[in-house]
């Protein structure tokens, strides 16, 4: 799990959007739980920003170099897919480099 320290190389921010109590975010919400604190430890410098709005479907959300955004809707999908999906989002912020 490497990547996961080289995520504020590759990205400006990250955004989680997921609803407090719908059971279509309720594996984002145990995602972010298990996964926030190591995130940010290796990433001091990168913003993370969980939005919490009622009714909303899970996403993921990563901004680049010169506000290119690119973003991956998480409903359905578990932790291990969801850790996927963020890595894929690190690799597309490394390939958008010049």
């Amino acid at each position: 799990m490497a990547w996961r320290g080289q995520l504020s190389k590759n990205l400006k921010e990250l955004r989680i959007l997921l609803c407090q109590s719908s059971p279509s975010s309720s594996t984002t919400r145990t995602f972010i739980e298990r996964s926030y604190k190591d995130l940010k430890t290796l990433n001091p410098k990168l913003p993370i920003l969980i939005r919490e709005c009622n009714g909303i479907e899970p996403q993921l959300w990563a901004r680049y170099d010169f506000g290119v955004e690119r973003g991956v809707r998480l409903e359905g999908l578990s932790e291990a897919q969801i850790s996927k999906a963020l890595e894929e989002l690190g690799k597309v912020g490394a390939s958008l480099k010049v």
